[in-house]
């Protein structure tokens, strides 16, 4: 799978911006998460939903981080609508279903979100919950490449190639390769390599 997954690396972080946490430390930040999540704080809801996704402070338990990511998506938490998103298209903590993972992904998207965007554009590329739509998928790769996302530059770039949803075009390919490719993307690279040899 070319794309993150989410809860994967958000673990990852978690582990970098709390490092060896006591269990009290941790039970701190689980309690003033929730209170603000009770005020309405989307912030506070979205680090809730990833404590109970990775079960940090708390036993883990996906149909409560859903539920937590959704009360900060409906908060304008444009990450916690990716999260929903990919706990949709996983079936994890919710039954799966890829037309609503679809549209969380469009929320992320619409807020911001650019990993929110490079989902999209894979469903869209693929016709996965939604029906496939080269032009969409090259509209929301190009956003996911412009928010930083490498797999939204390497997609986009194969697009140009082929002259799928966009004018073909070998170097708007290359472009978009390099890109990837500057973001320490591996698939990007080896596609820049390949189109460069050719020219």
């Amino acid at each position: 799978m070319n794309l993150r997954y989410h809860l994967l690396i958000s673990t990852l972080v978690a582990a970098c911006v709390f490092p060896s946490l006591t269990a009290a430390d941790e039970s701190q930040q689980v309690t003033d998460s929730r209170a603000q999540c009770a005020r309405g704080a989307a912030a506070g809801c979205l680090d809730l939903g990833m404590s109970y996704a990775i079960g940090k402070g708390v036993t883990q338990d996906f149909a409560q981080a859903a539920a937590f990511f959704r009360k900060a998506c409906d908060g304008g938490d444009a990450d916690a609508c990716s999260d929903l998103g990919l706990m949709y298209k996983k079936g994890e903590g919710v039954k799966q279903n890829l037309a609503e993972a679809a549209d969380w992904y469009r929320k992320a998207c619409d807020g911001g979100d650019a990993w929110g965007c490079a989902n999209l554009g894979l469903m869209y590329k693929k016709g996965t919950g939604v029906k496939q739509d080269f032009f969409q998928a090259g509209e929301v790769f190009r956003k996911a490449c412009h928010g930083g996302v490498a797999v939204g530059c390497a997609n986009l770039g194969l697009m140009f190639e082929s002259g799928a949803g966009v004018k073909q075009s070998n170097s708007d390919a290359l472009n978009y390769f390099t890109k990837a490719c500057e973001m320490k993307n591996e698939v990007g690279c080896e596609h820049y390599a390949r189109v460069k040899s050719k020219k």
